[in-house]
């Protein structure tokens, strides 16, 4: 199986958990995802199959959106509902109080990673560090939020929800807890769902308990996506087959001899590649200086699925 399953992970479960399941299921020891969610975290999991697993490190940048849930009056060292509360406030905040400050977290920002995440220092995972009682000084890093709504809030339990559209990067938890730091209160996110990554929403998803089914139908290849789903953001470029042949055997285009003659295109410009028959080839970068379609990386695995 060459592809990509997109599976609603359940809480509780670590990725590498929903990978072992999937390999399991389906026979396929070549696993990988697209971007970790923390084992209390739902939603969307994109499961990279066979030669699938090669664009795993060209899907890094993807935007992601979540649904989060926070409390306010409430810190904990983890900045969650699920860590160890260092201070518990009475609150009376009101929604308009919140949506007031909700600009000042929208657009390019900086943050503080939490201590508990996997960023690295010094070699070492925080998280490690954090699990020791140890807390080091971090940089800040600049991550974008597209957008950033409130669509409830519940002013006698203090509880409400956002919607977060937002880059690779992006600590939501930091989000809610910077959030209520300016509201001097404080805030902790009580639950996330990851609804859009890597192209894919909620309605793309099945469930483990649908994939074992589909497997012990010997169905799961209906729910696979084909691998061109995963660079659906890139112009599809269509080849000669001369061209396909050669492109398949690694080598390089002259682009002036494909569809992209006598067009402006910027340089390091990725497309998708594609024989006139609408198959996948790979991905193909624009080398200006050579005047070449150069290979980015090849998806020869056969038959892809989708």
């Amino acid at each position: 199986m060459n592809g990509v399953i997109v599976i609603d992970k359940p809480e509780g479960f670590t990725s590498f958990d929903v990978i072992a399941v999937v390999r399991k299921l389906t026979g396929q020891r070549k696993t990988g995802h697209t971007g970790t969610l923390d084992p209390n975290a739902t939603g969307v999991l994109p499961v990279l199959l066979g030669a699938a697993t090669k664009a795993q490190d060209l899907i890094v940048n993807h935007d992601k959106a979540y649904t989060a849930h926070f409390r306010l009056g409430l810190r904990t060292d983890t900045l969650d509902i699920w860590g160890q509360v260092k201070e518990e406030r009475e609150s009376r905040v009101t929604r308009e109080q919140i949506e007031a400050l909700l600009p000042r977290f929208t657009g390019e920002i900086e943050q503080i990673p939490p201590m508990f995440s996997a960023v690295q220092k010094n070699g070492q995972r925080l998280y490690a560090l954090a699990r020791k009682g140890i807390e080091v000084e971090r940089e800040p890093r600049r991550v974008t939020v597209y957008r950033l709504a409130l669509t409830d809030f519940d002013e006698a339990s203090q509880c409400g929800t956002l919607e977060i559209n937002c880059s690779k990067g992006t600590y939501v938890r930091t989000v809610i807890d910077d959030l209520g730091s300016a509201l001097g209160v404080g805030a902790v996110m009580t639950a996330l769902r990851r609804t859009f990554a890597c192209g894919y929403t909620l309605g793309d998803c099945i469930t483990l308990d649908e994939l074992k089914a589909l497997c012990d139908s010997g169905k799961a290849e209906e729910k696979l996506r084909p691998i061109e789903s995963l660079f659906a953001d890139y112009e599809p470029l269509e080849i000669s087959d001369a061209q396909a042949k050669r492109f398949q055997n690694g080598g390089a285009l002259d682009y002036a001899r494909t569809p992209l003659r006598g067009r402006e295109v910027a340089d390091k410009t990725v497309f998708r590649v594609k024989t006139r028959g609408g198959a996948f080839l790979g991905l193909g970068i624009v080398d200006q200086e050579s005047g070449l379609l150069k290979i980015y990386k090849l998806f020869r695995s056969g038959r892809q699925s989708g």
